[in-house]
């Protein structure tokens, strides 16, 4: 026999628990295969407990066993050795732990290796039990065999393997995936698969995980193409299979995966997903830029597409020339004004990119070489970038400390003409920009360009219309003695603000009071020119003292000779000494009449066809007006705003008016708040008309 080794059985007896085993595959989980007993043996070596394991491995039934002494357990003990129960227990005691493989006698005559792991367990009455856990020797050497094997394949196996609990969340994962990820085993653990996971397919990888932890479906063998956080500067394909794991009682379910770098097989895959890159971008480009008619706008929107999608900073810069006609000319210094800066890198990166509003660029800068070729550049971020383009050290030093490491620089040409530049910058975790994201850029920049040409022709024009608009109405009305005015004009907030509302008060001979308000359909400079010659032509025909619907038969011919084709207008006539006014309407929105009283009257008795139709005779009807009442003209953009019907926007302008109360002012005021609480899609007028009689048993009018 082998000497005994310290603190343990000899090497090679029976006790000694480093027997070797071989390797198992077998189905289900390690533990379903190897039974545990539960047993208890008093100080008299009797059996005292029976656990429910201790039937399965030793066939004994409980009733068979306890009392009885624990030698029943074992073979007959050797002659020149204690029986083995009495071994087990005596270690038990003394070592306080003690494990050993020891023959054991099945019920059925069978004698088997097991594995004993023996400790005293003392009870409240102060008696001392030896408790005894056994299991079969081969499988838990099938187990130990097994989970060596694991825990090698995960130290060492080139390929990436990874467990995820039912929520896709890492719960183990070897260094090789850790490597292809770029992050660090522990940053994975708890956080999803999906956060380290940035694809383009539109969620369809998310979709093939969780059907495989929820439908238990395996996927074998399949290409996705992937970016992670850890290396965002490329796409990597990656061969993965993944399925699920078993749900042994205690464990939790989850997904099992091993997944291989191909990236350098599919290179071709890599260069598809890179082309499918671009043109989604270029699509959200087509959707997102030029959604308005303003250069500000636009330019914030080009920013906002390419970071980060893109690049980690840009910018849009326009000239400002003084003469449209003027020619880039390389040799001179060049002035640019930023109006559009974004960056997803941490400071100093956004002063850099968001600290300037003017900006100079020296002869021979970067800027020059774009825009005198026409055609994007790239450049490194280095000294002699800095010394050909930065003039201001500390922009220079802000430059260097941001990050950037090279700048790409597309020109804004539209028309022939330049509008200024966009400049697109990357840090050291991108790879340099290629021929082809010159080419993405040239396409960004030229979109652009021509939407910011576009918005700057719009806001020219916008401004001449706006200039002729003011130019053309009102802005005051004086009061008569017989009319108090309270008048209010909003323009339309939408692109096409610039509209034909007009509106007009004059004196007439004989004290009498003309109201007019008209509207021209269209927009523009067009609509703003014709609302300026229908009004000054209404205003010439009232001085004449032409019954209504003469006016607006004059009217009517002015327009038709003007090419207008369509416009309305309301004329009301007032004298104050016989408190009467005669109407005539062509296609406008009729008044609104509230008495002293606070009723209200909608006069549409005569509501006629537009301007510009012709030969259809205008008609008119006579109201009688007391001290007090209260006319309001109106034009649609008032009770048609936001999508609000024409009928609804009508009752809610009488409902308003009918409980108006303060002065004129504060009654115009009160109907711009209830019915315009944002500004309108389209130009707004409201004219309030306080009236007074000037005949006979008529007082002041004590509202006003």
């Amino acid at each position: 026999m082998s000497a005994p080794r310290p603190g343990g059985p000899p090497e090679g007896s029976p006790w000694d628990e480093q027997a070797p085993g071989p390797l198992w595959s077998e189905p289900g989980t390690l533990l379903e295969h190897v039974a545990v007993a539960v047993l208890g043996i008093d100080e008299e070596g009797r059996i005292c407990y029976w656990g429910p394991g201790a039937q399965r491995l030793f066939g004994h039934e409980a009733a068979d066993v306890l009392s009885r002494p624990a030698d029943v357990l074992f073979p007959a003990a050797p002659l020149d050795g204690p029986p083995a129960a009495e071994r087990l227990a005596e270690r038990g005691r003394t070592l306080g732990y003690w494990r050993a493989r020891v023959p054991t006698l099945h019920r059925d005559g069978r004698v088997f290796d097991c594995g004993f792991r023996v400790f005293p367990v003392t009870g409240g009455d102060g008696r001392s039990v030896i408790l005894g856990l056994a299991s079969e020797s081969e499988g838990l050497d099938r187990v130990k065999t097994n989970l060596a094997f694991l825990d090698a394949l995960f130290e060492t196996c080139p390929i990436g393997l990874v467990m995820l609990d039912e929520n896709l969340r890492y719960v183990h994962l070897n260094q090789a995936l850790a490597d292809m990820d770029g992050i660090p085993i522990e940053d994975h653990i708890g956080r999803t698969m999906e956060e380290f996971m940035i694809t383009s397919d539109g969620g369809e990888y998310r979709r093939m995980l969780r059907a495989v932890a929820d439908e238990g479906r395996p996927v074998v063998s399949t290409l996705v193409v992937l970016r992670t956080p850890g290396r965002p500067d490329r796409d990597h394909v990656r061969s993965v299979s993944f399925f699920p794991l078993s749900r042994a009682v205690g464990t939790r379910p989850g997904v099992g995966g091993l997944l291989v770098d191909v990236t350098d097989r599919e290179q071709a895959l890599v260069e598809a997903a890179a082309g499918r890159q671009r043109l989604a971008l270029l699509d959200r480009a087509a959707a997102r830029i030029g959604t308005t008619l303003d250069v500000n706008v636009t330019a914030r929107e080009l920013v906002e597409v390419v970071v980060p999608d893109f690049c980690d900073g840009s910018v849009v810069e326009v000239v400002e020339w003084k003469d449209e006609r003027e020619v880039f000319d390389p040799d001179s210094v060049l002035v640019t004004r930023r109006i559009a800066a974004r960056t997803c890198l941490p400071p100093p990166a956004p002063e850099l990119v968001g600290g300037l509003e003017s900006v100079t660029y020296p002869p021979g800068s970067a800027i020059h070489e774009a825009l005198r070729t026409g055609r994007p550049v790239c450049v490194p971020v280095d000294d002699a970038f800095m010394a050909r383009t930065v003039i201001h050290r500390a922009r220079a030093r802000l430059l260097i400390d941001s990050g950037l490491t090279s700048l790409l620089i597309a020109p804004l040409i539209a028309r022939g003409t330049v509008q200024g530049i966009t400049m697109f910058g990357r840090s050291s975790g991108w790879p340099p920009f290629t021929e082809q994201d010159l080419s993405l850029a040239g396409e960004l920049a030229s979109r652009a360009a021509l939407c910011l040409d576009n918005a700057r022709l719009y806001s020219r024009v916008q401004d001449i219309a706006l200039t002729l608009q003011r130019e053309l109405l009102p802005t005051a009305l004086a009061d008569s003695p017989s009319v108090r005015v309270a008048h209010r004009y909003l323009p339309g907030s939408h692109a096409t603000e610039v509209g034909g509302d007009w509106y007009d008060v004059i004196d007439l001979p004989g004290g009498r009071v003309a109201l007019v308000v008209g509207d021209v359909m269209g927009h523009g400079v067009p609509a703003a020119a014709a609302m300026g010659r229908l009004r000054i032509t209404t205003k010439a025909l009232a001085r004449q003292n032409l019954e209504p619907d003469s006016l607006l038969r004059e009217l009517d011919a002015c327009a038709q000779d003007a090419g207008i084709a369509y416009a309305t207008c309301l004329y009301i006539r007032y004298d104050p000494a016989t408190g009467l006014a005669r109407i005539a309407n062509a296609g406008h929105l009729p008044p609104l009449l509230r008495r002293r009283d606070g009723s209200v009257e909608t006069i549409d008795e005569v509501l006629g066809v537009p301007l510009g139709v012709g030969d259809v005779p205008f008609l008119t009807t006579d109201i009688e007006l007391r001290d007090g009442d209260t006319l309001a003209l109106y034009t649609d953009g008032l009770v048609e705003a936001r999508g609000v019907d024409i009928d609804e926007g009508v009752a809610t302008l009488r409902s308003q008016l009918g409980g108006a109360e303060g002065t004129l002012e504060e009654e115009a005021d009160g109907i711009l708040a209830r019915l315009l609480p944002e500004p309108p899609g389209d130009d707004a007028v409201v004219v309030l008309a306080r009236i007074r009689r000037l005949g006979p048993g008529t007082g002041p009018d004590s509202r006003d």
